[in-house]
Formats: structure tokens, sequence, C-alpha cells
């Protein structure tokens, strides 16, 4: 892997090495874009970049091998979701003493640290910072530059004032990146000291090309649907699980239809109560959701006649009759309806009277004249 596999963002990517070249990189760089965007894929090629033992050029700037043994091992962190179930695993394993002081953690390389949000709040907490301050100020065991990459934008307030500190007078060998969808998360006091940089959306014709190259297993109308769903972001596009998001939306149909039609709710009750207590059923429920806030906002936009807008272009057809059904005050109404099931779900109501409820109320009669 090298840079010439990051999809997209040419100028952004373009802009980093050139500082790389220079030798005039920032000590704090905030990442900001949508998720999939690639960030953390990004941080982490600068990060060897940084590092490499081999360093190479490709189009007149820094690049990494992949191959010495700081790539190789700098590597083994790119794969987040994996290394970070392995700490929480870990620390599941220790006494329960213990296990309220440790922070989840990722270190596959002594100089380099990724801090992701700590679970069950996930959060970026006041000792994940703690641990960045014990080390930045030593100089790297094995590499040039000491990298930080924090996966997260939802720090306590602690946890912020705390990595404030660091700001105020980094290292010169210590480089951090601050990953998020949105700057204005972070305190301004962070964002000033911080060169802020997007990763923007690419165009569907963008994401199409890109599915055709690396997901051949996919037809054309499945890659139009995904480019349009994974809202520019290239990661998100690769890793889109069209299966488990048709089952949602199937769900979500019924349930909207449900709302807005009188008539037989058998359907409605099949699907909802499969909705049970547990894990399983919240990932499932989440799933749901998001598929009914899209299929909201696709309404909005054939009512509003911007059908290009629509993102799910495969069933236009059947949205568009659930659209002469409705008008935009429902589908504000409806809006507000999710947010009620979402906060008693968080009460540990039970999901399938939620979505239920949702259902019978929002029908369009009960608004009527």
């Amino acid at each position: 892997m090298a840079f010439s596999d990051f999809y997209g963002n040419a100028e952004t990517v373009h802009q980093l090495r050139e500082m790389l070249a220079r030798d005039h990189f920032p000590h704090a760089v905030i990442l900001a874009g949508p998720p999939g965007s690639g960030k953390y894929t990004l941080a982490l090629m600068l990060a060897r970049a940084m590092n490499c033992l081999s360093p190479t050029t490709s189009d007149g700037l820094p690049d990494f091998c992949g191959k010495c043994s700081n790539c190789t091992r700098m590597a083994q962190a790119e794969d987040l979701n994996a290394r970070v179930a392995e700490a929480v695993e870990a620390r599941e394993n220790l006494r329960e003493t213990d296990k309220k002081e440790t922070r989840i953690l990722v270190q596959v390389h002594p100089d380099l640290l990724v801090i992701p949000p700590d679970p069950p709040q996930l959060l970026i907490k006041v000792d994940q910072v703690r641990r960045l301050s014990e080390s930045i100020y030593y100089r790297p065991a094995e590499a040039r530059e000491r990298v930080y990459i924090f996966t997260s934008s939802a720090f306590m307030k602690e946890a912020a004032n705390s990595l404030l500190k660091v700001l105020e007078e980094p290292p010169s060998f210590a480089t951090l990146f601050l990953l998020t969808d949105n700057p204005g998360e972070f305190l301004p006091t962070i964002r000033s000291r911080c060169m802020i940089l997007t990763l923007a959306a690419l165009p569907p014709p963008e994401i199409e090309s890109l599915l055709a190259a690396r997901r051949p297993d996919w037809n054309e109308k499945q890659r139009a649907l995904v480019a349009r769903l994974s809202e520019g972001a290239a990661g998100h596009a690769l890793t889109f699980d069209i299966a488990t998001y048709s089952a949602a939306r199937a769900n979500a149909l019924v349930i909207l239809n449900a709302a807005a039609r009188a008539g037989d709710h058998s359907d409605l009750f099949k699907v909802t109560e499969t909705y049970r207590p547990g894990a399983d059923g919240r990932e499932k429920t989440d799933q749901l959701l998001r598929a009914l806030y899209m299929l909201l906002e696709d309404l909005m936009y054939l009512g509003n006649g911007t059908p290009h807008l629509v993102r799910n272009t495969d069933i236009q057809g059947e949205l568009k009759r659930l659209a002469e059904a409705v008008d935009f005050d429902w589908i504000v109404r409806a809006a507000h309806g999710l947010n009620d099931v979402e906060k008693g779900i968080r009460r540990n109501l039970l999901r399938s009277l939620s979505l239920d409820a949702f259902a019978a109320t929002e029908h369009p009669s009960r608004f009527s004249g």
C-alpha cells in the first residue's frame, strides 16, 4: 500500500505530502470528513511516511515502502475495529478492580498510539489523554516521530482540557492527528492550535468507478445504489453491507406504509415483533432507524420536486407512490416520532411496542380536519 492507493481528495493528500517533503509538517492536524472518507487510513499512511526506514518517492513527493519493520508494524493498526475489540476483550479478562482503571488504547508500535473512544460511553477520557502526556515528551524509541491518532472528537471536558495543555507546548518530535466528522465539536482553543483539513465527499460517479474496480461482485444497479447511500465516503462504500441494508429497508417500508395508510396492520406486527431486546436486537434496530431516516429524506426530496437527490434510486417508483400519500408536515412529524422512538429505546422501552406506536400515531388521518 502507498499513497497512490488512497482514493479521492488528491489535492489534500498532495498538500500533506508537500509539507512532509519540506519538513514543515504541523504538530497537530484535525482531519475532518464524513464517516468512511478515509481520515484514519490517511493518518496511518502519514505516520508510516514519517517513520519509514526505506522511504520512497512517488510523483516527486515522499512515500513509504510498506515493507520495513516500522511500516509493517504500524500497518497492524489498519483494522481498527479488530484492534479495539482485542483491547476490550483484554480488559474484560482483568480483575474487576483493574477494569475500572484500564482504558482502551491501541499500540502496535512503541511510537504510534491510537486513541479510540472508550466504551461503553464511547468518549475520549482523561486517563487516555494522560497516557499520551506521559509519553509524548520522551524521544521516539524506534522511529523518527511519535504519532498519536485520536479517532473521535467526543472528548470528556477534562480530557479536552488535558489535551489542550499538550497542544500549548508540543515537542518537536511528535505529531497528533485528531479525526472528526465536524471540527466544531472541538473546543475553539484546540482548533486554534491545529491545522484543519477536510476530506470532501466524492461525487457518486467517482464512487461508482471505484466500486466497479474493487467490488466486481456487485452489479451496476447495486453500485449506483451504494454510491448514493455512502454519501461520498469511499471507505463506507467499499464496506457497505447491501444485504443487511436491504433487509432493514424492507422492514422500514412496511412501517412507513402502515403509518401513512389505514388498513390491515398484520404485516407491521410481523415485522416489529422481530425487534427483540439484547445486543443483536439493538444493532438491528439501529439499522432500521437509519433506513427509516433515509427513506423519509427521500420522500421529502420527491415531495419538493428534487428527485435527482433521492438516494434509494432502485425503489423510486415505490417511494413516489408513498410520497403521494403524505405531505411535508407528515414527514416532519414522522422524523420527530422516530426521535421519540430512539429516546424510548434508550429508556429500555420494548422496541416492538415503540415501533408499533410510531406507525399508529403518525397516521395522516389523525391530523386531518
